[in-house]
């Protein structure tokens, strides 16, 4: 009989091509070859090799001479010569079948790579005690390995105006946290606990607050109060604030330097073609007097372009499209250059910027988070900002692309369609570009005979000291042309009653204790800015008064119930232990009741996710540990035909 050969192991980075590497333990973590089609290979090999690799039956005369064999050893032998036959042809059957499933696993792959959306038919390295899932099945979200970096924020608590009556934020207009969170739950996915920044998803929607007058602050101030729909025998009050808007044509020069990173982490539909598209988009928007500056960083940091003009679409373009991923991720050298090139470009009084486009993946020189932030500190207060879009997933790290957009007075936004790209990069350029006030701060002070107790949703990474607001050398947020800004705070009146805090025993007097305070304002509002040029702060208030209140919530305007609906869903993601009337079903009926005018869509998308987050929270809380099978085998076992 022939020597038969057991086939080499494959390891797999096309699904179409393997490539022989000798032990399967040497693959790439995130592929692997179709468990069937491979076992179905290894079967068909090993009868190839006993049948001597050829189709003939083995015959006696061809065995070396040995001992006679009994009645019952022939048995034995005819019987594994017939079942060997009849394993190789359900193995030739099964090959075949499983060369076309090959086929369509391969096509399914590329699809869904086009579509921005991971693999699932590829297989990942799991942590222990995580089982992987199998073909066509997604992670759930409580064993997701996670190789993203989101920040977890301890939720804000409830406060006892009696005792601290004052709360104190900077304002916030990045939006990253909601298309990240799109993203997530598009993909079948639930973000971990306490990553969603509410904030950021309130601000990602238009809202039609009044513009400013001409003469008045670069920004309105409008307030709204009515009950809350979380909990019983409270109120929710809106703050919202909007800056004047300015046409593209009245920005002035822009010095813009490209940051791109075009490391071997953005060789992905969702990140480099992607960051292409939104650069074209954004370069079809300057014009002669803007100068653009392209540089990339992998390895190692180069120039692409050196001050090419905004008008100069051949240039440009072209310059885009010879972008190629690979390599490791320094990205500090490529900061480092951006910013030279940013200094040798400078328009006095126009618009100088650095757009650092990356998945945050930084594991090459300067990786200190703190040394980073200085960096872009400095150069901030040089005059050049600095503006970060994040790409892609899986390896993404957006604490520090919301960190560096924040020291660097830019927007942080997070791109994962290329509509996405054109709402951030077209639609709302002139925000995004352009800042037309510094380091705005927000204060609220309660009226603890009217209210008992209050809570900020949202803005727990921007949370000041009560003496920061006043303090000019404070860093906060700054507001672009056109940006909204949107806070709430859900407070309960001191008549109430059903209070989360004991009142004091001491220092509080119901005859005389409150007769220091108005009984017609709830609360004092306090807003301090800096304009863009200026280094002291001006101040703004503005008393918010309890008749202001409407008596229901289906009262109150659109805007103000979907912006209940938004930090309502951010809070179930997040699960919030103070939420005790308000589930999916009821912020369901609430979004839909606030869709309004929708005419760009983006509220319909966001009713579509409140279903989505709804029916995956739902299936996590299947317990898979009750699944009776009885004495069957799960999944069956194949059997011989």
């Amino acid at each position: 009989m022939k020597k038969s050969y057991l086939p080499k192991q494959y390891a797999v980075t096309d699904l179409g091509n393997p490539t022989v590497t000798g032990d399967v333990s040497t693959r790439p973590p995130h592929m692997t070859l179709n468990p069937i089609l491979l076992l179905s290979s290894l079967s068909l090999a090993v009868l190839l090799g006993l049948s001597g690799c050829t189709d003939k039956p083995i015959v006696d005369e061809k065995l070396p001479a040995q001992a006679p064999e009994t009645a019952e050893q022939q048995a034995q032998l005819k019987h594994k010569r017939e079942l060997e036959q009849a394993l190789l042809q359900q193995a030739e059957q099964r090959s075949a079948k499983d060369n076309i499933h090959a086929t369509e696993v391969a096509k399914m792959v590329a699809a869904q790579r086009v579509m921005h959306m991971p693999p699932q038919s590829m297989q990942v390295e799991a942590p222990l005690g995580v089982a992987v899932p199998a073909v066509g099945q997604v992670w759930h979200a409580d064993n997701q390995p996670e190789a993203n970096q989101f920040a977890k924020q301890v939720q804000n608590g409830i406060m006892v105006a009696g005792e601290i009556p004052v709360s104190t934020f900077a304002i916030d207009v990045d939006t990253g946290s909601y298309s990240t969170l799109r993203r997530m739950l598009n993909e079948g996915r639930l973000p971990s606990k306490g990553t969603v920044r509410i904030e950021e998803m309130l601000n990602y929607f238009h809202y039609d607050y009044p513009l400013p007058g001409k003469n008045d602050a670069p920004f309105s101030v409008t307030t709204e109060l009515a009950p809350s729909p979380y909990n019983d025998d409270t109120m929710l009050l809106r703050i919202g604030l909007k800056g004047y808007e300015v046409a593209k044509s009245d920005l002035g020069a822009s010095n813009l330097v490209f940051l791109l990173d075009v490391s071997g982490s953005m060789a992905f539909a969702d990140k480099l073609p992607l960051l292409q598209t939104a650069m074209k988009m954004l370069t079809q928007q300057l014009s002669g007097r803007d100068k653009v500056s392209i540089v990339v960083y992998a390895g190692a940091a180069g120039v692409v372009l050196d001050g090419a003009s905004g008008n100069d679409a051949q240039t440009l373009n072209y310059a885009l499209e010879q972008l190629r991923a690979g390599g490791s991720t320094n990205g500090a050298e490529g900061i480092n250059l951006a910013y030279q090139l940013a200094q040798k470009h400078f328009i006095q009084g126009g618009i100088n910027r650095v757009i650092l486009a990356t998945d945050g993946d930084f594991n090459v020189g300067l990786t200190n988070f703190d040394e980073l932030i200085s960096l872009v500190e400095r150069e901030q207060a040089r005059g050049i900002g600095l503006t970060t879009l994040g790409f892609g997933m899986d390896n993404y790290n957006d604490r520090l692309m919301e960190q560096l957009a924040d020291k660097g007075n830019g927007h942080y936004a997070y791109i994962d369609t290329a509509n996405e790209a054109r709402k951030v990069l077209v639609e709302q350029l002139s925000s995004t570009l352009l800042t037309i006030a510094k380091d705005v701060k927000v204060q609220v002070e309660f009226n603890p005979a009217l209210v008992a107790e209050y809570r900020l949703l949202g803005y727990e990474n921007r949370a000041l000291a009560r003496e920061d607001f006043n303090n000019d050398r404070v860093d906060a947020g700054e507001i672009g042309a056109g940006h909204t800004v949107t806070a709430l705070y859900e407070l309960r009146y001191a008549e109430s009653g059903n209070m989360a805090n004991d009142r004091l025993r001491y220092g509080y007097n119901s005859q005389t204790g409150q007769e220091k305070y108005s009984r017609d304002e709830i609360a004092y509002l306090k807003l301090r800015y800096q304009l863009p040029d200026a280094t002291e702060s001006q101040l703004l208030t503005y008393p918010i008064r309890a008749d202001q209140s409407v008596k229901s919530l289906e009262q109150a305007s659109d805007d103000f119930r979907f912006a209940a609906a938004v930090a309502g869903l951010g809070q179930l993601l997040n699960q919030s232990h103070y939420l005790h009337q308000f589930d999916y079903n009821k912020l369901s009926v609430l979004t839909r009741s606030a869709l309004g005018n929708d005419s760009d869509g983006y509220r319909h998308e966001f009713m579509q996710l409140v279903e989505i987050a709804a029916a995956l929270t739902q299936s996590n809380r299947i317990p898979l540990n009750k699944f009776d099978t009885g004495d069957k085998p799960f999944p069956p076992e194949d059997k011989l035909h």
